[in-house]
């Protein structure tokens, strides 16, 4: 479960910096490796770092956890 924590958070991570770049810059930088934002696997990038955003909503429980230990 750890590793899939770590990938998931990796990628939340690429996809947040992707954005940044977005917002500051008009520069999406998954669409320009793989394509555009059109391109098949530009897509399933998107949509991998949505699922892990998904599943990082488990991590609420460790984030409150801690706050209710103090």
């Amino acid at each position: 479960m750890k590793t899939l924590n770590v990938v998931a958070l990796t990628l939340l991570i690429v996809g947040g910096l992707n954005w940044l770049l977005v917002g500051l810059f008009q520069y999406d930088l998954v669409a320009s490796i793989f394509g555009g934002q059109d391109a098949t696997l530009s897509r399933v990038i998107y949509t991998i770092v949505g699922i892990c955003a998904i599943y990082a909503f488990k991590f609420f429980n460790d984030v409150t956890e801690d706050e209710v230990a103090r």
